[in-house]
């Protein structure tokens, strides 16, 4: 059998193989990871109380978001279908297993790379990269698995009528609702969370009490490294979950709606499943080569770029053999290869810009640390213009690649290029989820007392993940806006099909611009509420911090113990109370403006992606840059630790952690959770 038919005729269930091939490796890190030395009986008790604290929070948030699906489920069945609303319920499962499984498994390497640091430093950074490993993996393969085997089996129940393939797409849509619901409600608890515990620490301990970072005296110390895993493990996972899947759920969409062949649909499915075994080995390629961290771990995504880029061509050729029919075009089939490449060099762009822009090897944050030398308010101003300049180049490559693949291979070509990027989702999350790991095992090395030499190759670790995390949250938020921009496409080729005639948003339009201004107001609506909501926490956890110093003084001279669970329980409250307004944000807005009608939706959804990207990329690159100005000044840069300047750069941190962790990773989900929505509601008219 040639190639090209084992693929069409076999690569859904390949790409499927491929998924549970990536589950396996995940579980083989696990128990590698829980077979690890755990360390001294201090330092077991300090990642028993991280592990339980995050434990508890997720239990509590699951149970308040499932309150809230069950009624949307109830909603989709009723104005939808049944398999619809099945739908619902895998993708939020799905969603909800990568972050929940992943972040169990980071709350146990984090112990275990801080005994590993008293080894040496690679190994070390074995551990931690394994435990973000296992969270990269299980989001491609439950990703890939959730969308492949529910798409098969759709198909299957329908088998034999005329639009079975139409309905098995349409169907998916509501698995990308639930995915959508579980990521942004993650991100926004996650990160208001982690973000309150971070700054409430941060303004008594640093500030206030001259305390290091994760200093065992300080009462919130224990809340802010719950926060690092419930926010930037589990809630970045849940993040990057729905993005992948959305993504390959778009692919599908576009290319059923543009294409119509097999062909179309099967090669997003393939190169998903390819790209797992580029990212496993990218992840052998961390393990087994010996380099510095930071060349190791970008040459791990590189080696997977690279393979990826190989199989990509096979595939290619595989399936559309010399060209295929888009419309009334014949494309060569190299086109739709040049579109999946166009997708590789966009993530490795993505990359290299952000970590120009949040690294302390380059200009952007020593001016920002400069800057802190005439105090706090130059230090906020500078850390502003950063953010705001970090805009340029992202913008200018993702409007360079959707132009570059629309010539190409029209919106299929885009398409392409979304899914290609979000395929190396197993290695790029490998890295985020190394930055909590690192940052953990940091703390839980001072809390214990471990040798000087331990903490300098923990703190080592910690400022790369923290680069690491920033980069990777540039990755997502471009990736979000390429997504967006297929979701937005597929709402219009919809909107067509149902109104039987070609749809055009024209600018004089008053229902447009109407729309335009409503969706361009949304992020900023959105963000607002996610930093409100971690400076009144914060406030909380300040006044807490305060009391307790206050009331047992024995705190700060080591005789009296801190109680970490007070800070906790705040935290969480707080998270869980204030996640819920902004996160239905989105669907408040699009069923009101469905009511003005569905080229008003559209240019909400316009304006929603065009300010969401510029929001999400200016607030995530100004908060890693001031993150790591401070830790440059930390270095012994422009007076230490202790400096005026150092202050100044606290207050920039604190600033900064909100727009970093909370609010501008979380607009990832709003914009295509109001994408998604959309589309379920023209899917609804038209049934």
């Amino acid at each position: 059998m040639p190639p090209s038919s084992f693929l069409l005729t076999n690569g859904i269930a390949l790409a499927i193989a491929l998924a549970i091939v990536g589950l396996v490796v995940a579980l083989i890190l696990i128990r590698k990871i829980v077979g690890a030395d755990a360390g001294n009986e201090k330092m077991h008790a300090i990642a028993s109380a991280i592990q339980q604290g995050a434990k508890a929070y997720l239990n509590r948030q699951i149970m308040a978001v499932s309150l809230i699906a069950v009624v949307i489920f109830a909603a989709v069945w009723w104005l939808r279908d049944g398999i619809t609303a099945a739908g619902f319920v895998v993708g939020a499962v799905c969603s909800l297993a990568a972050g929940y499984i992943g972040m169990m498994i980071a709350v146990r390497a984090n112990v275990r790379t801080a005994q590993a640091a008293s080894v040496s430093s690679h190994s070390a950074l074995k551990v931690a990269f394994n435990g973000g490993a296992v969270t990269g993996l299980l989001v491609v393969a439950l990703g890939l698995l959730s969308v492949g085997v529910f798409y098969l089996i759709v198909k299957g129940m329908t088998n034999g009528t005329e639009h079975a393939a139409k309905h098995a797409i349409d169907s998916l849509v509501g698995l990308a609702l639930g995915s959508s619901l579980i990521s942004v409600f993650a991100r926004l608890g996650g990160g208001i969370y982690t973000k309150a515990a971070d700054v409430g620490a941060d303004l008594v301990g640093k500030n206030e009490q001259n305390l290091n970072e994760d200093d065992p005296r300080n009462p919130a110390t224990i809340a802010d490294n719950v926060g690092d895993n419930v926010g930037d493990c589990a809630g970045m996972a849940a993040d990057v979950f729905e993005t992948y899947a959305v993504s390959l759920i778009g692919g599908v969409l576009v290319g059923h709606l543009t294409v119509g062949t097999d062909a179309a649909v099967i090669y997003p499915f393939v190169l998903c499943g390819l790209a797992i075994i580029a990212s496993l080995i990218g992840i052998g390629w961390v393990n087994f080569v010996k380099q510095e961290a930071t060349a190791s771990l970008v040459c791990g995504v590189v080696v997977s770029g690279i393979i990826s880029s190989a199989l990509f061509w096979w595939a290619t050729s595989s399936i559309f053999g010399a060209s295929l029919k888009i419309g009334a075009l014949d494309i060569p089939s190299v086109n739709i290869f040049y579109c999946a490449a166009v997708g590789l060099i966009m993530t490795l762009l993505v990359v290299w810009i952000t970590n120009y822009y949040t690294s302390t090897h380059h200009k952007p944050v020593r001016m920002i640390a400069k800057a802190s030398e005439t105090g706090h308010a130059t230090n906020i101003i500078a850390g502003i213009s950063i953010g705001h300049q970090a805009t340029l180049l992202p913008v200018l490559a993702i409007a360079a690649s959707i132009w570059c693949c629309f010539d190409l291979a029209g919106l299929y070509g885009i398409a392409i290029a979304v899914v290609s990027m979000l395929s190396l989702s197993g290695i790029i999350i490998s890295l985020d989820a190394f930055g909590p790991i690192t940052d953990n095992a940091g703390g839980i090395a001072v809390m214990s007392g471990l040798p000087e030499g331990v903490r300098k190759i923990t703190d080592e670790l910690d400022a790369v993940g923290n680069t690491m995390k920033a980069v990777t949250k540039g990755y997502a938020i471009a990736s979000a806006g390429l997504a967006a921009m297929v979701l937005f496409g597929s709402y219009v080729e919809d909107l067509q099909a149902f109104v039987g005639h070609k749809v055009y948003f024209d600018l004089m339009d008053h229902k447009v611009v109407i729309g335009m201004f409503v969706g361009g107001l949304l992020p900023f609506l959105f963000t607002s509420f996610c930093m409100s909501a971690v400076g009144s926490a914060a406030g909380a956890v300040v006044l807490e911090v305060r009391r307790q110093i206050t009331a047992k003084p024995g705190i700060l001279n080591g005789t009296d113990i801190p109680d970490y669970a007070q800070c906790v329980s705040i935290v969480t409250s707080a998270a869980l109370r204030q996640m819920i307004v902004p996160a239905l944000l989105p669907l408040v807005f699009v069923i009101g403006m469905s009511y003005v009608g569905m080229e008003a939706l559209g240019g909400v959804l316009i304006g929603t992606i065009v300010t969401g990207l510029f929001v999400g990329i200016s607030m995530t690159s100004a908060g890693g840059a001031w993150d790591n100005a401070k830790k440059y000044i930390e270095e012994g840069n422009h007076g230490g630790k202790g400096s005026d300047a150092h202050k100044a750069a606290v207050t920039g941190d604190t600033v900064g952690d909100p727009y970093k962790d909370t609010a501008g990773p979380a607009v990832n989900p709003l914009i295509k959770i109001a994408n998604i929505a959309a589309i379920l509601l023209l899917a609804l008219l038209a049934h």
